[in-house]
């Protein structure tokens, strides 16, 4: 009996599932979602079931004042909305569903018309779609409205937009959200044109913070937020004065004053243009023809080789070698009388002068063949001198060494070419600085002449060697201001020289007493030739010797072998904040070393054959020496603690109290010192009156008892 009743009752509860399942399937519909809020003009959902048969039903609906509750769906429209219903079939189960105003939303002004919104909020109720099937409502879709009028602006839209420059050095100032000019932008409470209308919609809602142009509060250090009864004892001297306006939290937007960036390396090539012919000759600039070309010289570039159509510059003095291979003869040429402009409005000719040359050694012509079928004339030298006044040329003279030459074959020389420039008329010669000496430029020697008592000009050098290295082939170069050099050059000397040690000797002093001609030396850059108080003597140290005249076993001993020159110069004035260097004492020594042949050098040797050359070498330094004479003697101070040399270091601990010191210049000492006093003064007075002094004193007062 109880199995049968348990049978029973299972299968009618599946009957009934079966029953409920079927109906389910067949007559149910659902919206998705059920409930929207809806703020804009168009609503949009979804139907989803059996939606065959289906149709929609809409209504303005609105909620009982005594339960509060919407009415039940209904079929049937019961009122006119100014809402359109539309649907639309998304597959087999599926119903799209629109709704969409069919009203407009502008805001009334002055006229009154129906199709506009009287108040902000125009259109706030509340819509029923039912789905009705055979006139019975399946489902419902509740939809509450609470839709804003438009605001449109008074000027047409433009597209121009504020173009916001780099904040870090412009900054936006008191709006930075304002970035559309003449128009309201959307919760920019700051924007001046949004109108009162306009602000009431987004009014709770406005950005925050400096963006939005709400200032964060003064800070507490500013002296107009402390009150009299708050403020601790250093407040009224170290609070700060400031406009609100300049508040250090807008960080790039920081309201202060405006910094240009610095200009960077754009790593782009540099557009070079074409050099405009000057007005006046300046130092370093080139010199113009008159068909506003360079004016050119050969010359060696940084890497070595030869510049054919090298630039000449005004007042810069050049020597140049250049190594020549020919095969043909050159055809001559007089493109070398040009015509300068003169940088004072005229016209200056070069005077050239030819001469021919005697001794070719210096040009080292090489023929590669013996056989001689031509000769050539070739140029091997240009010496260019240049003569200026104030920022102009005066006259251009150049000397040009040729010479005859057999070609045969491919011959190689080296050819020369200078340029010399020479203050004032052709008569005068170049000086070293006006007064003092400029670095680079040659120390001017001279000669006295007992006859006339004029001071002649004579040169202090020092070697220039040339290809091979030899004495005899080597050129003499200027000694340069303040420029420490050292040269040499190579001396070939046989056995049979080295058994003659005093006549060595002799040689010796005679090549390197070669190199300085001058006895006197001008103190100034600019000498005058008549007044040999002007000059200085030039002092020569004797060593004493005490080595034999003669030597033994092909050795020399004490041979002078190097010349070293040592111009002690000072300073003497400024002129317009430049440092006058003057030349006070110059002193020539001789270093003495000794020589001796070196036997077993190959199938050669110079032991065994006393014609065997053996090159030995000599050489010549200029050192210069600054000396402090003429400068203010240093304290023992600065001498012994140099670090707190105020020369040498940025930070300069004596002068911690420099507005109280002789150094500060920027009022009179009287007042300076006056100033400190009372600042000092003061500072008393706030320590005694203060709170640090009353605790000290109420702490030993405790103490005490």
């Amino acid at each position: 009996m109880g199995t049968l009743l348990h049978s029973f009752i299972v299968f009618y509860t599946i009957f009934f599932i079966i029953i409920l399942v079927k109906e389910k399937t067949l007559c149910t519909v659902v919206f998705q979602p059920k409930f929207i809020l809806a703020t804009g003009p168009k609503i949009s959902a979804f139907l989803v079931g059996n939606i065959s048969g289906v149709s929609l039903t809409l209504n303005s609906v609105s909620a009982s004042d005594t339960t509060g509750s919407l009415p039940p769906s209904s079929c049937i429209p019961v009122s006119q909305t100014q809402w359109n219903l539309s649907s639309e079939f998304i597959g087999k189960s599926a119903l799209l569903v629109r709704l969409s105003l069919n009203r407009s939303l502008q805001l009334c002004g002055n006229e009154t018309s129906q199709d506009c919104c009287p108040e902000s909020v125009c259109v706030q109720e509340t819509l029923h779609v039912s789905a009705c099937v055979d006139e019975t409502p399946k489902s419902s879709l509740v939809i509450q409205t609470q839709i804003y009028a438009q605001i449109n602006p008074s000027k047409p839209p433009s597209e121009n937009r504020t173009v916001i420059p780099n904040q870090a050095f412009h900054p936006l100032g008191r709006c930075p959200c304002d970035v559309t000019p003449d128009v309201c932008d959307i919760r920019c409470c700051c924007d001046q044109n949004c109108t009162q209308e306009m602000l009431g919609l987004f009014s709770n809602n406005c950005l925050p913070g400096p963006f939005g142009g709400s200032f964060s509060p003064v800070p507490d250090y500013q002296c107009s937020v402390q009150s009299s009864e708050n403020d601790p004892d250093w407040f009224p001297f170290l609070c700060v004065i400031s406009p609100s306006d300049n508040n250090p939290f807008l960080g790039l937007f920081y309201n202060g004053g405006t910094m240009s960036p610095k200009p960077r390396p754009s790593f782009q090539p540099q557009q070079m243009t074409a050099h405009v012919p000057p007005i006046n000759y300046r130092q370093g600039d080139p010199i113009f023809t008159v068909d506003d070309g360079y004016l050119t010289i050969p010359q060696n570039s940084g890497l070595g080789h030869c510049v054919d159509n090298a630039p000449v510059a005004f007042l810069a003095n050049f020597e140049a070698r250049c190594v020549r291979r020919l095969q043909i003869c050159p055809s001559q040429s007089d493109n070398i009388r040009v015509k300068v402009k003169d940088g004072q409005g005229g016209v200056v000719t070069v005077n050239v002068v030819d001469e021919v040359a005697s001794d070719l050694s210096l040009f080292q012509p090489i023929s590669e063949s013996q056989v001689s079928d031509e000769q050539c004339v070739l140029v091997l030298a240009l010496h260019y001198t240049f003569y200026w006044r104030e920022n102009g040329l005066t006259g251009i003279t150049v000397l040009r060494t040729t010479a005859n030459i057999s070609l045969g074959a491919p011959v190689s020389f080296t050819s020369r070419y200078s340029a010399v420039f020479v203050n004032g008329n052709e008569s005068s010669q170049p000086i070293s600085g006006n007064p003092g000496y400029q670095i680079r430029r040659p120390v001017l020697g001279g000669i006295l002449n007992s006859d006339t008592g004029v001071i002649q000009r004579a040169q202090i050098n020092l070697w220039q060697p040339g290809g091979d290295g030899l004495c005899s082939s080597a050129d003499l170069r200027p000694v340069e201001f303040g420029i420490n050099s050292t040269s040499g050059c190579l001396i070939p000397v046989s056995l049979l020289n080295l058994t003659q040690c005093s006549r060595l000797r002799e040689t010796m002093h005679a090549v390197l007493g070669g190199l300085v001609t001058s006895t006197l030396v001008s103190r100034t850059g600019k000498p005058d030739f008549t007044n040999i108080t002007n000059w200085i003597n030039i002092t020569t140290l004797l060593q004493n010797s005490s080595q034999p005249a003669e030597g033994s076993s092909g050795a020399c001993p004490a041979l002078p072998t190097h010349l070293q020159i040592h111009i002690r110069s000072l300073i003497k004035g400024f002129v317009q904040g430049v440092p006058q260097k003057i030349i006070h004492a110059v002193e020539i020594s001789f270093r003495e070393t000794t020589w001796s042949i070196e036997c077993d050098m190959g199938d050669l040797n110079p032991c065994s054959d006393p014609e065997v050359m053996q090159n030995f070498p000599i050489t010549s330094s200029v050192v210069f020496t600054e000396s402090e004479s003429a400068q203010a003697p240093r304290s023992r101070f600065s001498i012994n603690f140099t670090e707190f040399d105020c020369d040498r270091n940025d930070v300069c601990w004596p002068e911690l109290a420099f507005p109280l010191t002789r150094y500060y210049t920027g009022e009179p000492y009287s007042q300076a010192l006056a100033k400190g006093l009372i600042l000092v003064f003061f500072f008393i007075v706030a320590s005694v009156l203060g709170t640090p002094w009353r605790q000290i004193r109420q702490a030993w007062n405790n103490a005490s008892l």
